[in-house]
Parts: structure tokens; C-alpha cells; sequence
């Protein structure tokens, strides 16, 4: 089991082999073994999908921008999915700070707004709130930030 309370704080940026695939509208759209997870004190971990591993023109820009005291600015991504629209369904960092250079370009998706997450065949259960987009697996224990009354923690 990982707690999200022995994360580090700045994050920790690892490569995982885990098998991630992300499904919507009944499309697979994301089927890889080459992700990188982002590992924050009180986060469940965020995984970062390469650009080529995500299926052809299912991206397109979205408005909206925010900034990561750590990683920098955020460029938000709206999913297209068998002509489904899912507003700043993911996020990337397209320049992102030194120390995360390895994310440049890799799309991180809220759980929340596709159909399925999985992570080695298990369904990802969405980080509550609409902010931090974590996914929630069986190896994953909180309390977890995001919930209503976590904003101070």
C-alpha cells in the first residue's frame, strides 16, 4: 500500500511500466505501458500519458490556463471522441520547469470526465473535487485532498 501522506513535497516525477488504457464514449483512446506519475504529499498519483500513445485527433486546444508552483503552466485539452466534446478533459505542460522536463508534451486526464480509467486492468476511481485529478487505486490510501473542507490541508 502508498499513502499519499509519504509523497514528497515538491512532487516526485517516476516512470511506470503500469498498463494504463483510458476509455470514452466506448473508444479506446489510450492504451500504454510508457506513462510517467506524478507523486504529491496528500495527492492520489496523476498520470501523464504520452502524446503518441493517445489515439489520432481525440485532442484539440482548449481555453484555460493555470500555473503549478512546480511544474509551471498548464495548457488545457478538450477530449473529441466519436464527435463527443469533453471541455479540459486533460492537461499538459508544454514547457514545463527543469525538474519535470520529462512531462514536455505528456496529457494528464481527470479521471472524472472519460468513461474509464484503468491502471493494470483496474478501474480508477476519480479524486474528488474538479481540480487535482488524481486516480484512485486499490494500492492507494488517503485521506486524500480535493473533498469539500480539504482546501487548507
Amino acid at each position: 500500500m502508498e499513502s499519499v501522506w509519504d509523497y514528497p513535497r515538491p512532487p516526485r516525477l517516476e516512470r511506470t511500466t503500469a498498463r494504463v488504457t483510458i476509455t470514452h464514449a466506448g473508444k479506446l483512446i489510450v492504451d500504454t505501458d510508457r506513462c510517467w506519475r506524478v507523486l504529491e504529499t496528500s495527492h492520489p498519483p496523476v498520470y501523464y500519458v504520452p502524446r503518441d500513445a493517445i489515439a489520432a485527433g481525440a485532442l484539440e486546444p482548449a481555453a484555460g490556463r493555470s500555473f503549478c508552483e512546480f511544474k509551471g503552466y498548464a495548457t488545457y485539452w478538450d477530449l473529441v471522441v466519436a464527435e463527443v466534446r469533453v471541455p479540459q478533459a486533460g492537461w499538459s505542460y508544454e514547457n514545463p520547469s527543469r525538474s519535470y522536463r520529462d512531462l514536455t508534451g505528456a496529457v494528464a486526464f481527470y479521471p472524472s470526465r472519460v468513461q474509464e480509467c484503468r491502471v493494470d486492468g483496474e478501474l480508477v476511481r476519480p479524486q474528488e473535487g474538479d481540480f487535482y485529478g488524481g486516480w484512485i487505486t486499490s494500492g492507494i490510501v488517503g485521506p486524500f485532498k480535493g473533498a469539500p473542507g480539504t482546501s487548507g490541508w
